[in-house]
């Protein structure tokens, strides 16, 4: 019988795999792993593709269970404000598309922070006198609020006399007027007169982005964002195209949205558009509820109240979008209908809320492989940490935010009960509970490169800063984080031939340019991906 030779081998170099680090040769044959072991020579034939990974570390493909692609990948091409907090480069980058894009009506992007501005409110004035004659709106990085010029709250209608919505707020001075910020749900306020993006534009940016999160190494995530309402852009139909056309080369679970408006009502709507929305590589299975805000703009549902600037509690302790005596009537019939949860929850009562929800889905259903997960978990009560683990919800952490910056302790850590403030991001009291961890990155919010979060997650301080460790007992091990990033994200996905390199599992592998862990925690962020690899395929590869 004639040998059924690799098409790749990947030798000499270490392999990651079940949460450890082997030396281990692989071989790769028709898109799936079909050997790992210490000599596998026998199986390289004439025309096999032989890879010396000399010291690089082969892993299973990054996956990211919480991302917005399409979204970041139009803002690339817009006025990009990313990578910096100085308004003076703002300044210089809104003129500067400005002035090259004359044609456009409206000047829109994003990507500032709230860092950047006194109290996280941007002016409006600033806009003006860059673009004095075109409205302006700009979302902030973590679009939770927007930046708008004068004409725009014109052309929206926003004026002192406008009553915030019930979901949002309308930022103002001592005299009524608004100052240019939008948070929340008052962003739909200006969304709903800036012309919407083009189908042409939607696809684009979805290719730029999947070209980029292939470079590094993402062969698979989850977009939290399908058929969006409340103000946000639907942007399903970028993927509808590059599934049917092939075009798709990652592997998506599209996270349909829970109108936060509506209730129950719309479940048989949400079963159609799974059934329309599954072609090739796209599966819409998942429903995406966000529980309430984030904790800058004072909306993350918490169980104690905000501080105000002299450190007295004030009457608000955060927002719930959804209402939490509904919520879990909501979840149970949704796990009934094999619809897998996806909660945004960053304050604790939010978490708390999703927790509830998930019990009474289980006690109602039994527990079904929906596989239910919470994203951000800014604060988590400690009550409700071993719960995660006994409900059998997954842990979703964005590792990159567990960490002292100008938006932590400028924006976050004055105005939060100090016992709250002690509970941030508690990765590593959610590990030791038992809890299964996935992470993503909620690009465009973060940056979507996952060593860069794995790096934040074992460190607790971003690369280079020079910081203190943010809560340092929460800290993970390379090995876990690791592992969040690969199985724990493809567990999240239901993609359970992903995650892992062994016999029978799909070839969705990457190859990092060093073994971090080889070497001291401090430098984990300094690796780079050298090749990924769909199916077998080489996604990218670096030059």
């Amino acid at each position: 019988m004639a040998t059924a030779y690799a098409e790749k081998l990947f030798t000499s170099g270490p392999v990651f795999t079940a949460g450890r680090t082997t030396g281990a040769q692989v071989a790769v044959r028709d898109g799936r792993v079909v050997a790992v072991g210490p000599d596998l020579a026998g199986l390289a034939g004439p025309a096999t593709e032989r890879i010396d990974l000399a010291g690089r570390l082969l892993i299973p493909g990054f996956q990211d269970a919480h991302i917005h692609a399409v979204m970041a990948g139009v803002e690339l091409g817009q006025c990009d404000l990313t990578g910096t907090v100085d308004r003076d480069e703002y300044r210089r980058r809104i003129r500067a598309y400005a002035d090259a894009h004359p044609e456009a009506e409206w000047i829109t992007g994003g990507g500032w922070s709230m860092e950047s501005f006194e109290n996280g409110v941007p002016d409006r004035r600033i806009l003006d006198e860059l673009v004095p004659d075109r409205p302006v709106y700009l979302m902030n990085r973590d679009h939770h609020a927007g930046w708008a010029n004068s004409r725009a709250l014109e052309w929206a209608g926003i004026t002192a006399e406008t009553s915030d919505p019930a979901d949002g707020r309308i930022d103002r001075d001592a005299r009524g007027e608004p100052v240019g910020g939008l948070q929340e749900g008052a962003m739909s306020l200006v969304a709903a007169v800036v012309p919407p993006i083009t189908a042409a534009v939607r696809l684009s940016g979805l290719m730029r982005a999947q070209e980029l999160l292939h470079s590094l190494g993402i062969t698979a995530w989850q977009d939290a964002m399908l058929c969006a309402t409340n103000g946000y852009a639907d942007v399903s139909d970028a993927y509808l195209e590059m599934a049917r056309t092939g075009a798709l080369t990652a592997t998506v679970v599209g996270a349909l949205w829970w109108d936060r408006d509506r209730g129950a009502e719309q479940i048989p709507e949400l079963v159609a558009k799974r059934d329309a929305m599954t072609i090739g590589r796209l599966r819409c299975d998942s429903v995406k509820l966000m529980l309430d805000g984030i904790a800058e703009n004072f909306t993350a549902a918490m169980t104690a109240p905000y501080r105000d600037s002299c450190g007295h509690a004030t009457g608000n302790a955060g927002l719930s979008f959804i209402d939490p005596d509904r919520l879990p009537e909501y979840v149970a019939a949704l796990d009934r209908l094999g619809f897998q949860p996806h909660f945004h929850a960053l304050g604790d009562r939010a978490v708390r809320d999703g927790l509830n929800a998930v019990e009474r889905a289980r006690r109602e259903n039994g527990v079904r492989d929906t596989r239910p997960h919470l994203a951000h978990l800014q604060v988590v009560h400690p009550d409700d940490v071993p719960r995660f683990a006994a409900l059998g919800a997954v842990a979703n952490i964005q590792a990159l935010w567990a960490t002292h910056e100008p938006q932590m302790d400028d924006l976050t850590l004055p105005f939060l009960d100090p016992e709250l403030g002690r509970r941030q991001y508690p990765f590593g009291d959610l590990h030791r509970a038992g809890a299964r961890l996935a992470a993503g990155s909620d690009w465009p919010v973060s940056s979507p490169d996952p060593i860069q979060g794995m790096h934040v997650a074992v460190n607790r301080v971003l690369r280079g800063t020079g910081r203190e460790p943010f809560l340092p007992e929460q800290r993970l091990s390379l090995e876990v984080a690791l592992e969040a990033y690969t199985a724990g994200s493809a567990f999240v996905n239901h993609l359970d031939d992903t995650g892992c390199i062994e016999p029978g599992f799909r070839a969705d592998l990457a190859v990092l340019d060093r073994d971090p862990f080889a070497g001291p925690p401090e430098e984990i962020g300094e690796a780079r991906v050298d090749m990924t690899l769909v199916d077998g395929k080489a996604v990218f590869t670096r030059e």
